[in-house]
């Protein structure tokens, strides 16, 4: 299990690292809020363990950029702030957890432990990315509140980019993800669902939202 830590205290983050490792999971640490968010939003992480005090961007303003980006990822926020007001804010930025500084570190591993363990289906189905908003949930598509009437096979490759911010995503990957079989090699009918996506998502709006990444495939960012 892969899990990302953005702590500037080195010497903090090394401890959680190492407390992490002794439990089996594989932690990365990263130093200062820009590098964490960058790290954060290729969505390879099991967990994020957070910490609010951060050079470059705060750690929720970290918070807000992925919750507002889509992802979903479970954050545990480590705060050295104990008001009650503190761990509200984080918890309503979209926070799984918390852990109060100064910490025992069997606490943290256990917090750790439950948040990992939380049914991945309990996460609100809807996908954000800039002002498009897709409804998991009603099947629903809206770009600065306006409705988008997508096909099946459009909506469902929009799911797949959205539900992977940042991530670029192989032509095979899309159709194995979205049509649940292999195509021919030569096939364009990816290139085909990704150019009319572009006309109703991102046609006459900004920024623009769906990219292609030459000789890779497509990824959903915010430009």
């Amino acid at each position: 299990m892969k899990i990302l830590v953005i702590e500037d205290d080195r010497t903090v983050g090394q401890y959680v690292a190492r407390a992490l490792e002794e439990h089996h999971y594989t932690p990365e640490l990263v130093t200062d809020g820009v590098a964490g968010l960058e790290a954060a939003r290729t969505g390879r992480w099991d967990l994020i363990v957070l910490d609010l005090r951060l050079p470059g961007l705060s750690g929720l303003e970290v918070l807000h950029n992925l919750r507002d980006g889509g992802v979903g990822t479970p954050i545990l926020v480590l705060t050295a702030q104990d008001s009650v007001e503190g761990k509200v804010d984080a918890l309503h930025a979209g926070a799984d957890d918390y852990v109060t500084k100064p910490f025992a570190m069997e606490e943290l591993v256990a917090r750790v432990e439950a948040v990992t363990r939380r049914p991945k289906d309990l996460a609100p189905p809807v996908l954000r990315l800039a002002d498009l908003t897709v409804d998991v949930a009603r099947r629903e598509v809206t770009r600065g509140g306006a409705p988008v009437d997508l096909t099946p096979k459009e909506y469902e490759v929009l799911v797949y980019l959205v539900s992977h911010p940042g991530r670029v995503m192989s032509r095979t990957l899309i159709t194995e993800a979205v049509w649940d079989y292999h195509f021919d090699p030569g096939t364009n009918i990816v290139d085909v669902v990704i150019n009319r996506l572009r006309k109703k998502v991102d046609q006459g709006r900004e920024p623009k939202l769906i990219h292609t990444v030459r000789g890779v495939g497509y990824v959903a960012k915010v430009a």
